[in-house]
């Protein structure tokens, strides 16, 4: 057995159900210190260590999203984007883990009954990862799937219970299955054990060392049907008929995926500007750091509010992804500014704003996070509503 695969056995978090959970913002402060405790150690050893993942889901961060039906919270957005924010303050990486793995427990409630109580089997505190890339390839067989694939980036796969991956249908001979998958094939997500896939070290970034986003491996992994779901599915937000009925699984998922990602890094944003101390001589940059950091606050806030509403429109969703996308530029470069503040002194491996600062400079750069297709997505969903209106108009001057 590698060092990665006992570090697994010994680490991953199977689930067992606890008596009493309290609320999420009411706990994300005792996850934020055993994070921040462990923070600069698991940055300089690319890892984060059992402690702080423990804390996440002692906090109830795993089951946030997870139907009630099978122990879980069936929480909302704003509720967790605050939890996840305070964790970030103590460390991003940390907090990055806990609001991936409460988004990848609300896909996974998309699964069919009888999957999601195979995935949930041992109590709601599961540790769910996911390869939401389509890096694989799913082979229909009788009674489900043969499951094929590589899939990098898939942070916190060495404390994970099971992966949710995502994968292109082919049938028998190898042809399409139809479907969302416009090259051929439908995509799909699949419910993967632990002991079905390998994980290959390949994280070696310069910011977020400690999220341990490896490489995820599976070779002819046979999953049931109940294990699998529609990748449409969850763009829409129309989870199974006999699934739960809250509105945190009835949003678009592009409208809430920009949370995840800027989440974290509003917190560690945060911190940095409130760690700043030499007010002798105020700093115009901090200032003004500040000012964007609760700007992109405020942007992250609403798009939450209005996920926890319920399902929005095309020109809703549009909407969500171009202020998580602002919000994000603004913690970056507000990050930035505090971090040429504070100058040669920050530059030093020992100072805490060189860690948040590339923290924060990885977190925003993620895809989910790019204007340029926030823009494309905008404007699109602008113009369709422009039409719709104009159509409306018309009809009503007739």
């Amino acid at each position: 057995m590698s060092v990665t695969e006992t570090a697994v056995a010994e680490t991953a978090v199977s689930g067992t159900p606890r008596l009493a959970v309290p609320p999420l913002r009411e706990a994300a402060p005792a996850a934020m210190r055993a994070a921040a405790v462990h923070a600069a150690r698991a940055d300089a050893d690319r890892r984060l260590p059992a402690e702080p993942v423990r804390a996440l889901v002692d906090a109830g961060f795993a089951r946030h999203f997870v139907p009630r039906r099978w122990g879980g919270t069936e929480g909302g957005f704003a509720e967790l984007l605050e939890a996840v924010a305070v964790v970030g303050e103590g460390c991003a990486a940390t907090a990055w883990l806990a609001s991936l793995g409460a988004q990848v427990g609300r896909m996974a409630s998309f699964l069919p009954a009888e999957g999601c109580a195979e995935v949930w089997a041992e109590g709601p505190d599961a540790l769910l990862v996911g390869g939401l890339v389509p890096a694989g390839t799913a082979t229909a067989r009788d009674g489900g799937w043969v499951l094929d694939g590589t899939w990098p980036f898939v942070s916190g796969v060495e404390f994970s219970a099971w992966a949710l991956l995502c994968g292109r249908v082919r049938g028998p001979e190898g042809g399409g299955a139809g479907g969302d998958g416009r090259d051929g094939g439908e995509l799909r997500f699949f419910a993967v054990r632990r002991d079905a896939y390998r994980i290959r070290e390949t994280w070696d970034s310069l910011g977020m060392r400690a999220t341990g986003s490896h490489t995820l491996l599976v070779e002819d992994a046979f999953v049931p049907a109940a294990r699998s779901f529609p990748y449409a599915d969850l763009l829409r937000g129309a989870g199974p008929e006999d699934g739960p009925g809250a509105p945190c699984y009835r949003v678009p998922h592009k409208a809430v995926n920009g949370l995840a990602f800027a989440a974290p890094a509003l917190g560690a944003t945060r911190a940095l500007v409130r760690g700043w101390s030499d007010w002798g001589a105020p700093q115009p940059e901090v200032v003004r750091a500040g000012a964007e950091a609760d700007a992109a606050q405020l942007l992250l806030e609403r798009t939450a509010a209005e996920a926890d509403r319920g399902a929005g429109g095309a020109l809703s969703t549009a909407r969500a992804t171009r202020d998580c996308a602002v919000a994000a530029e603004l913690l970056g470069v507000a990050a930035g500014r505090v971090f040429r503040a504070y100058g040669t002194r920050g530059q030093s491996s020992a100072h805490p704003a060189q860690r948040v600062w590339r923290d924060v400079t990885t977190a925003t750069t993620h895809a989910a996070l790019r204007f340029p297709a926030a823009v494309t997505a905008y404007g699109a969903a602008a113009a369709g509503e422009s039409t719709a209106a104009a159509g409306e108009s018309i009809g009503a001057a007739e």
